[in-house]
């Protein structure tokens, strides 16, 4: 499976795909960062985002995308340009018809390193380790987005599974309670 990790940010959005599947070895295929300039109008750093996103799409066919859930933050014109950054990558994604999953910081980092709380120099360690990469990815968002690509090959199987057999569940429960209305 083929995964695209995406740590949204308006000036620096992190981008990353792997290769593999849970249980064996992972291959990074690539990592870096789409900026977009701090003074330019907000419309078009969204577009520069939608095209750096596209581009890694159509350059790397992943099978799904892995994009940070947006967490209070206390700077709240920060959150509100990470959420905008986040959409354009989940519409990027939505658009090819791919699963989008969204995941949280603590998700992230408990799947990355095993403890949720975990920093980002233990992220970014895990991630080298994981990827078996001679250098640590730099800056952190590429660290980052690696890892959301990471926890989403690990985790996403599980969610899915555990999202069908919910799914399954309730049809046995709608189908009973219709039987005991005849």
């Amino acid at each position: 499976m083929r995964v695209l990790g995406v740590d949204p940010g308006l000036t620096r959005c992190g981008v990353g795909v792997i290769d593999g599947v849970p249980g064996r070895a992972l291959t990074l295929v690539g990592t870096d960062v789409i900026r977009t300039p701090p003074g330019d109008d907000i419309a078009l750093r969204l577009l520069a985002l939608e095209a750096g996103i596209e581009s890694w799409l159509t350059e790397h066919q992943p099978d799904a995308v892995a994009v940070e859930r947006v967490f209070s933050q206390h700077n709240v014109r920060t959150v509100m340009g990470t959420a905008q950054a986040g959409a354009v990558a989940i519409l990027c994604g939505a658009r090819r018809g791919l699963p989008v999953a969204l995941h949280t910081p603590s998700e992230v980092k408990a799947a990355v390193t095993g403890n949720g709380r975990a920093g980002k120099e233990q992220v970014t360690e895990m991630v080298t380790r994981l990827l078996r990469m001679d250098n640590p990815p730099r800056p952190a968002d590429s660290a980052d987005a690696l890892a959301l690509a990471i926890c989403h090959l690990w985790r996403g199987g599980a969610q899915r599974r555990l999202a069908a057999a919910v799914a399954a569940a309730t049809v046995l429960q709608a189908a009973a309670a219709r039987g005991g209305e005849r």
